[in-house]
């Protein structure tokens, strides 16, 4: 058994106490409730938080918006994320968030798309700082609940201003920072540059929670270590590897690795198509997500190309459990065939 991590391993929010204190980032089109289902089933995070949702479409009563708002009973602590730019719309849609029974309303003011940043929402706050300010002040009036905010290091190398945004948001109400060391000009790409986190960190009272390319325990404590942060927040290495809260959070406190085997897998691949097509309203939805899913899901597993193939074109969501089932039946086989072959993956197995 190896020693416990030197760093925390809980913060508060306010009253809410995120134990561990990893947390699963909200993703666009990932981290719906069925995707979150599948997190909290495996376990190891603190909080999960909803893919982001347009404060005017929540407002006005979108379905689509309202479906992705939905929370489940048990599903706590929670925080429902929101964006936009218009501070009226953005504190009307943070009160339907409270009703809904969120634990936490999130200000989105990190995501770099096209389409989201044209409109003055998401990292484009990180360019008007008075207007990010206006919505801070406005959200933090209209609800009770825990408020708190992620962000981007800027918008791009010569604006890597979010030590000033983070202590604006913190002197206007917020709770907790969430900050991706990339700027928004680095899209999904770019050089690890953790300084403007630590800086934040030193400068604010809050919990400051860092974010990017945290795939495993290893990376997991080089954010802890260079930035002092006080929790760490996964994405795309949670599509990728759904069991890495439950692996990080043994290796913190020191408990043997959990074993992921390929039966394990395949159950959990197939419970989360099943989800997808309860969720979902048809199967052509249903597959768009799972056909999303599986490119991450498959990746680093031996002969795994030609199940995303067979899954890229399959027509029904039977089509794609069947080409699964099939694709672990030959690993199996191939495995034993060949003792000590493709143990290794993507999936720490």
């Amino acid at each position: 058994m190896d020693a416990p991590s030197p760093f925390p391993t809980a913060y508060t929010v306010r009253h809410i106490r995120i134990e561990p204190n990893l947390v699963l980032a909200p993703m666009e089109g990932v981290t719906d409730l069925t995707f979150r289902r599948l997190i909290r089933k495996i376990g190891g995070a603190g909080l999960t938080v909803t893919e982001f949702i347009a404060s005017e479409g929540l407002r006005r009563g979108a379905a689509q918006m309202e479906q992705m708002a939905r929370i489940d009973p048990d599903e706590h602590p929670v925080a429902i994320q929101i964006y936009g730019r218009n501070p009226m719309a953005m504190a009307e849609a943070a009160k339907i968030v409270e009703d809904l029974g969120a634990d936490i309303c999130d200000l989105n003011f990190g995501c770099p798309s096209k389409k989201v940043c044209a409109h003055s929402g998401g990292s484009a706050l990180l360019k008007d700082p008075e207007l990010a300010q206006e919505i801070v002040k406005a959200v933090r009036a209209a609800i009770t609940i825990p408020l708190t905010v992620k962000m981007r290091s800027g918008f791009d190398a010569e604006q890597r201003n979010c030590p000033d945004i983070a202590w604006m948001c913190q002197e206007e109400g917020a709770e907790a920072i969430t900050i991706h060391w990339r700027t928004r000009a680095d899209l999904y790409s770019g050089t690890r540059a953790v300084d403007k986190i630590a800086a934040t960190k030193q400068r604010l009272s809050i919990p400051v929670i860092g974010n990017g390319d945290i795939l495993d325990y290893e990376s997991a404590m080089a954010m802890f270590r260079d930035t002092g942060c006080d929790g760490v927040m996964i994405g795309r290495g949670a599509i990728k590897n759904p069991w890495v809260f439950k692996q990080v959070r043994a290796q913190m406190l020191g408990e043997p690795m959990p074993a992921v085997d390929a039966e394990e897998k395949r159950r959990v691949l197939i419970e989360y198509y099943e989800s997808c097509r309860a969720w979902f309203r048809s199967d052509r939805s249903a597959l768009g997500r799972m056909k999303k899913i599986s490119n991450y899901f498959t990746h680093g597993l031996p002969y795994a190309s030609d199940l995303r193939v067979t899954i890229l074109h399959a027509q029904t969501v039977d089509e794609a459990i069947g080409a699964v089932n099939r694709y672990f039946d030959d690993l199996g086989e191939w495995r034993r065939a060949s003792p000590g072959a493709g143990q290794t993956t993507a999936f720490g197995g």
